[in-house]
């Protein structure tokens, strides 16, 4: 599904990445787990296109996209859910999914349908601001918006930050029945251990923009691997339901 080889990013002259290597399957969902500031949402972004790529490689489904900009990378069947949502608040649950659409040059008509469809909690919701929303209506309405562009690799960026445990467990039913039916391959960042548990096959930690391990599913959560490789942050890394 996707190959990332050697990938170097950052900001302006601030590198954060540093020769990240990693491989998601078809189908399969890879978590990535690791102290704040270490470049998990710098990884994300830098997959989507958001930030550039200074070396290495980006390959999904055996073309390069390291160099193409990030509507044709979501043409090409990436989505992203960034932290904290970053929905439109101006614009209408509606005009949102819309906006989803628009890199598979899909009808606007029916990725609304669909969405529907998929989260009907957001049928009454949708000429509603998207400011206007929940918290978890927001995270709702992201997932909704970034699965409008049909896409076949989900990039997933702390979906569970700031909402309430039972949105939690819906956003946990929801991906994994996704996967199930559309054969959906995700990259989780989280902090949630539950969460991160229940959903990804293979879990690896970075650090210091380096994947420096793939931590056994059955490991997570353990107090000793908390201890050692989260350290200070084990608390932030904490389940919180």
């Amino acid at each position: 599904m996707i190959e990332v080889a050697g990938l170097v990013s950052g900001y302006g002259r601030i590198q954060v990445l540093d020769g990240v290597t990693l491989s998601v399957g078809a189908g399969e969902c890879v978590g990535i787990l690791g102290h704040n500031g270490m470049g998990k949402s710098t990884l994300l972004k830098a997959i989507a296109g958001l930030l550039p790529t200074w070396s290495g490689t980006i390959t999904l489904e055996g073309a390069r996209i390291e160099r193409r900009p990030p509507q044709a990378r979501a043409a090409a069947g990436l989505g992203y859910v960034p932290q904290g949502r970053q929905i439109f608040p101006g614009l209408s649950v509606r005009e949102n999914l819309h906006f989803g659409a628009v890199a598979k040059q899909r009808d606007r008509a029916d990725a609304v349908a669909e969405a529907v469809a998929e989260f009907p909690e957001l049928a009454r919701l949708l000429d509603r601001p998207g400011g206007a929303l929940s918290g978890g209506e927001q995270q709702l309405l992201a997932l909704a918006r970034a699965l409008a562009g049909a896409p076949r690799l989900l990039l997933l960026d702390e979906p569970t930050e700031g909402i309430q445990p039972s949105i939690v467990q819906a956003l946990e039913q929801r991906i994994g029945e996704l996967r199930r039916r559309r054969g959906l391959s995700v990259l989780l960042v989280e902090q949630n251990l539950d969460f991160i548990r229940v959903l990804a096959d293979r879990v690896l930690l970075i650090h210091r923009g380096r994947i420096v391990r793939e931590i056994p599913h059955d490991a997570i959560g353990d107090p000793s691997l908390d201890q050692e490789f989260i350290g200070a942050e084990g608390s932030a890394l904490s389940t919180h339901r």
